[in-house]
C-alpha cells in the first residue's frame, strides 16, 4: 500500500494541493524542492521539507531509502513555454536530465509506484478533442522535453518493474477551497495574472494573440481546477499501486474556453473595467487543445468536484485577497 509519497516540486503550486489532499487521507509526505520556483509558505506543516533538487541523485536516494519510500509523485519542472523557447538548455537541464537522475535515484530503492506531471503541450496544436493515442508532435520545446521525460519512465519503469501513472495536464487553475494554499509565482498564468490585476485601482491585462482562427481571436484551452487535479493524483496512485497497473491519462475538463471568455469572468466578479493591450502572438503557444477525458473517468470512475469557470475564478480572486 502507498504511504511514504516523495513529492518532487512539493512547495510549489500543483504539489502543495496534491500534499494537502494527502495528509488529508493519513498518508506520510516528504517534499523535495530547492525553492527556485517554490515557496516555504506552501509548505504544510505536517509534510517532511528537504531543500535539494533532483539533479541530485546522492541526496535524493539517500532520501528514499532511509524514509522508505514507496512512492513518488514527479512535480519537478521548469514549465514556461515563452522561456523555453528562449532557454531549451535550462529546459533539457532541468526537465529532461533531471528526470533521469531522479530515475537513478529510485533504482534498485523499495519505490513501487511513480506518478509524473505531464502536460497536453506533447499533443499537435488544433485539437478538438485529443484521445491519449493522439499523435504526439509537440510545437514547443518545453512539450517536447516532456515528451522526452515520459519515455523515459515508460522504458524505465518496464525495465525495473515500477507501476507508472502518467498525467497529461490541461491547463490548471484556481486555488484550495481551505484558503491556504494557491499560486504565488506569476510567470505566464492567466488566471493568476488576472487574479492580481483585478484588485488594481485601473486594471490593464495584456492579451498575447487576438488574431487566432477562434471565435473571438483568442486562444482557447480546456482548465481544471487545482483541486480537481490534486485528486486525481491521490486516485491514480492509489490504483496503480493496488492492481499493478500502469496508464497514461488526459486530465482535463473536455470543455474549450477562450482567454476572453476567462477575461469576461474576471470583470464580472471583479465589477471593473479591465484595459486590455493587445500583444503578438508567442512563439509555441497552443491555438486550441481540448481534452477527451473519457478513459480518465472510467479509470478512476472520477467526477470532476469544480467543474466549473465560476468557482474557479472565485478561489483564485479569494485567494489572492487572502496573500494581499
Amino acid at each position: 500500500m502507498a504511504e511514504n509519497i516523495l513529492i518532487t516540486g512539493g512547495a510549489g503550486y500543483i504539489g502543495s494541493h496534491t500534499t494537502e489532499i494527502l495528509i488529508k487521507n493519513n498518508k506520510k509526505v516528504y517534499i523535495v524542492d530547492d525553492l527556485s520556483t517554490g515557496f516555504r509558505k506552501l509548505i504544510l506543516k505536517k509534510a517532511k521539507f528537504f531543500k535539494t533538487n533532483i539533479l541530485h541523485k546522492k541526496k535524493l536516494k539517500n532520501i528514499i531509502i532511509k524514509n522508505d519510500i514507496d512512492s513518488v509523485i514527479h512535480l519537478a519542472a521548469v514549465l514556461s513555454v515563452g522561456e523555453s523557447e528562449k532557454n531549451p538548455q535550462k529546459y533539457n537541464r532541468i526537465n529532461v536530465h533531471g528526470t533521469k537522475k531522479l530515475l537513478e535515484a529510485i533504482k534498485n530503492t523499495g519505490v513501487k509506484n511513480l506518478i509524473f506531471s505531464s502536460t497536453c503541450a506533447v499533443y499537435k496544436d488544433g485539437f478538438t478533442k485529443v484521445t491519449e493515442k493522439t499523435k504526439l508532435y509537440p510545437s514547443s520545446v518545453y512539450g517536447r522535453t516532456k515528451l522526452k521525460c515520459e519515455k523515459l519512465i515508460k522504458i524505465f519503469c518496464k525495465k525495473n518493474k515500477l507501476n507508472y501513472g502518467i498525467l497529461r495536464y490541461f491547463n490548471v487553475a484556481g486555488a484550495s477551497a481551505s484558503g491556504k494554499i494557491g499560486q504565488i509565482n506569476k510567470g505566464d498564468q492567466l488566471f493568476k495574472n488576472l487574479s492580481i490585476e483585478v484588485q488594481k485601482k485601473n486594471p490593464t491585462f495584456r492579451v498575447y494573440g487576438a488574431n487566432y482562427k477562434t471565435k473571438d481571436g483568442t486562444c482557447i484551452r480546456d482548465y481544471i481546477h487545482v483541486s480537481d487535479i490534486s485528486d486525481i493524483h491521490y486516485k491514480v496512485l492509489l490504483k496503480i499501486d493496488k492492481y499493478n497497473t500502469s496508464t497514461v491519462l488526459n486530465c482535463g475538463y473536455g470543455k474549450g474556453i477562450s482567454v476572453n471568455d476567462v477575461i469576461k469572468k474576471f470583470k464580472k466578479y471583479a465589477n471593473k473595467n479591465l484595459k486590455i493591450v493587445k500583444f503578438p502572438n508567442r512563439k509555441g503557444d497552443m491555438v486550441k487543445v481540448i481534452s477527451d477525458n473519457s478513459k480518465l473517468k472510467k479509470f478512476l470512475k472520477w467526477r470532476p468536484k469544480f467543474n466549473n469557470l465560476s468557482k474557479i475564478v472565485n478561489s483564485c480572486i479569494n485567494w489572492e485577497k487572502e496573500i494581499k
